[in-house]
């Protein structure tokens, strides 16, 4: 097994440059713009492996045009293991699926060029496969495009900011998540924006009496708000709160932020949410989170069986791929967005365009037409 890098300044070069030496059968592993302390390299990377034999290059050389050029400085190791992880996992999926024909994506500049924008934007690689896939295969009426790119993806994405069960004769959300994830803000804006604003009425009810003055804090919101307030200090006690507060319009139900060491604590109140009928319940996290993180605490949060996906911190980051990727593995909607701390302006119902836009970004513009080297 044979696993090579080539630089170029086009994906079509690069391509070229690795069928040349690899064959037609080698297999894409990755492929992304090159950093900015490597752009002497080429403006573009592509990592392919193949079973033609022969030995590995030679540690801490690539190969250009023939040339030897010397490693990335040793401050970049962190980063580079880190990216050599990421690539090691993407080669171990591409040969666990090489027989369903990704081999075609290698050498095709239109499809590797869309596999490309997707990774960049750190959508989840298996199903960047599955979507260029499809943008392959027999029944794509179109060329590839950024346009059919972009409705490709739309497929998968799901949007839900309905707030309540339907049926359900008040609307009773609540909001779980781990801690520092904007939970208490974005209740908040919710009660603003879809009660007061609507001129609705509101009960808030906190059953967080884990934290030191997290129930005073909301107490002090209602306050100022004038809506309702309760404390609720037992699963038990839950059911009850909510039954108390059926004349309201919305209920929106806080709780604590626990720690994955803290998690056994929350079982019970896990239990009562996931088995209640009429609770709308949000994972709330933040986009700026690592996207191995998202998957550990959407994990641990499963035992909350969330209705809904709600983001905070949108502002702290420059891609929504691992968001949207987390809701089509959950196959759960994104429900809201808060992008800061101004209430209630800094909170959105989610909306495809948006989810599109933060990752293809303006593609029509970076890369005017698939199939056409840049010059």
């Amino acid at each position: 097994m044979r696993i090579k890098s080539f630089f170029a300044n086009t994906i079509e070069e690069a391509i070229r440059q690795a069928r040349h030496e690899l064959g037609p059968e080698a297999l894409l592993v990755n492929s992304k713009r090159v950093a900015e302390e490597a752009q002497h390299l080429g403006a573009y990377e592509v990592v392919v492996c193949s079973d033609t034999p022969g030995g590995m290059p030679e540690t801490g050389e690539h190969q250009r045009e023939g040339r030897a050029v010397s490693p990335l400085p040793v401050d970049k190791l962190s980063r580079d293991v880190s990216e050599l992880k990421q690539q090691i996992e993407k080669l171990a999926l591409t040969l666990a699926r090489s027989g369903s024909g990704m081999a075609s994506i290698a050498f095709d500049a239109d499809l590797s060029r869309a596999f490309t924008v997707l990774t960049d934007a750190e959508f989840d690689t298996e199903l960047a496969y599955d979507v260029v896939s499809k943008l392959s295969s027999p029944a794509a009426c179109s060329p590839v495009s950024p346009e059919t790119l972009r409705t490709e993806l739309a497929k998968l994405t799901n949007v839900d900011s309905q707030l309540g069960c339907s049926g359900a004769a008040s609307r009773v959300v609540a909001l779980v998540g781990p801690p520092g994830s904007g939970k208490t803000s974005a209740l908040v804006k919710l009660a603003v924006e879809y009660g007061l604003t609507a001129r609705k009425p509101v009960q808030v009810l906190s059953t967080d009496t884990y934290r030191i003055g997290a129930a005073d804090e909301l107490r002090s919101y209602a306050a100022i708000l004038g809506i309702g307030f309760q404390v609720v200090e037992t699963p038990a006690a839950l059911a009850q709160a909510i039954e108390n507060s059926r004349h309201k319009d919305l209920v929106l139900i806080d709780t604590p932020g626990l720690s994955r060491n803290e998690m056994e604590i929350s079982e019970d109140w896990a239990r009562v949410l996931a088995a209640h009928p009429s609770i709308d319940t949000h994972l709330v996290l933040p986009a700026s989170m690592r996207t191995a993180d998202l998957k550990r605490v959407a994990g641990q949060y499963g035992i909350f069986r969330p209705r809904k996906l709600l983001f905070t911190r949108l502002d702290e980051t420059e891609t929504l791929g691992p968001i949207l990727s987390l809701s089509i593995r959950m196959e759960v909607p994104i429900s809201f967005f808060s992008s800061g701390q101004r209430i209630p302006e800094d909170i959105e119902a989610a909306s495809v365009d948006v989810l599109l836009d933060g990752i293809l970004g303006h593609l029509e513009t970076r890369e005017p037409r698939y199939g056409v080297v840049a010059a």
